[in-house]
């Protein structure tokens, strides 16, 4: 008998899965703990509906991304920050405070932990990559002065 999962069921398969198991495993065990339905059409077109909403939602989650990397890509940072003699900073300039003056400069939120920048502890300029989506990366310059 074909089922539709409602929930997670150990051995058969995931919460919204199509699978094939015993008239008996369905009728006494995942009907009554309402584990699950039977595919009918009513379910197969709600989980293909399902389907199709979560497709969607990633797409316009990717969009998104590549919208913001596109804004992001090349530009140019400037944190201002105090240093001691011989050019070395008081502490670091951490990736918060890159995604405070992002926020501030550019109007873009970004999570400082998909931040990934190399130890700034001197003035000078530095690359920070910023990971938006699963393969959607963007490059900005990090410009620290005094």
């Amino acid at each position: 008998m074909k089922v539709v999962l409602l929930a997670d069921v150990k051995g058969q398969g995931k919460k919204g899965e199509l699978c094939n198991v015993s008239d008996g495993y369905a009728r006494n065990f995942l009907f009554p703990k309402k584990l699950a339905v039977e595919a009918d059409n009513a379910a197969m077109n709600e989980l293909k509906n399902r389907e199709e909403a979560k497709a969607h939602h990633k797409q316009e989650e990717i969009n998104a991304a590549k919208a913001t990397a596109s804004k992001l890509d090349g530009k140019e940072v400037v944190i201002k920050a105090k240093a001691g003699s011989a050019g070395r900073l008081f502490g670091a300039v951490t990736s918060k405070e890159i995604a405070a003056q992002i926020k501030q400069s550019l109007g873009i939120e970004i999570d400082r932990k998909k931040m990934t920048v190399a130890d700034i502890k001197n003035f000078g300029e530095y690359t920070a990559e910023i990971k938006l989506y699963q393969g959607i990366v963007a490059k900005l310059t990090v410009k620290v002065t005094e």
